[in-house]
């Protein structure tokens, strides 16, 4: 890997990190630097669009990220309660240690789409797209478990906006516990 690549990747992370943590607004790009340990002149060189380019390409990141997650966890069982309650037990696991912030650069959008819908179109597309690509990881395996198509459209925006509204919670209690509560609510909306 060259010192350009590593560069422009410890600036992303960095960015995703932070616009994770603390939003888009909040974020400053003299933050993401000193973050990333990169020089100064770096981040325009990777990012000749300066920050609303570095927001794309950390949503998309994450949304890589996060869909192999996804698509490893719900793979852990046929059974899809089981399924999406490891899913969602994994994404928990991250607040046990709320002060150890690293392990939150791969947690759902909330913050970010939430801050930017009214004032940025191309960062709200950014988000919509990733909460669908999320969406159809879980309808595929809702599918694939025998749900009608209705069905399992149904229940995969549910599970999403329980997910995002779970860790908006989390978040806000620096506690994992509205996660395991909707964890518990699982088999009843996956109740045939």
């Amino acid at each position: 890997m060259s010192s350009k690549e590593t560069s422009r990747e410890k600036i992303l992370e960095a960015a995703t990190l932070l616009f994770h943590l603390k939003g888009y607004h909040a974020t400053g790009l003299s933050e993401i630097l000193k973050e990333s340990g990169a020089p100064k002149g770096s981040l325009y060189y990777h990012f000749p669009n300066g920050k609303e380019q570095l927001a794309i390409e950390a949503i998309n990141l994450s949304a890589k990220t996060i869909s192999t997650a996804i698509k490893e966890n719900l793979a852990t069982y046929d059974d899809p309660v089981e399924a999406f309650q490891y899913h969602i037990g994994t994404i928990a696991e991250r607040f046990k240690d709320i002060e150890r912030k690293t392990q939150f650069k791969n947690v759902p959008l909330g913050l970010l789409a939430m801050e930017t819908v009214f004032v940025n179109e191309n960062l709200r597309q950014a988000c919509e797209e990733t909460f669908i690509i999320w969406e159809k990881l879980f309808y595929d395996k809702l599918r694939t478990s025998g749900y009608s198509e209705d069905r399992a459209c149904l229940i995969s925006g549910t599970i999403s906006a329980l997910i995002e509204g779970g860790v908006t919670l989390c978040f806000t209690k620096k506690s994992s516990e509205p996660l395991h509560h909707v964890n518990k609510m699982i088999p009843l909306l996956l109740s045939q």
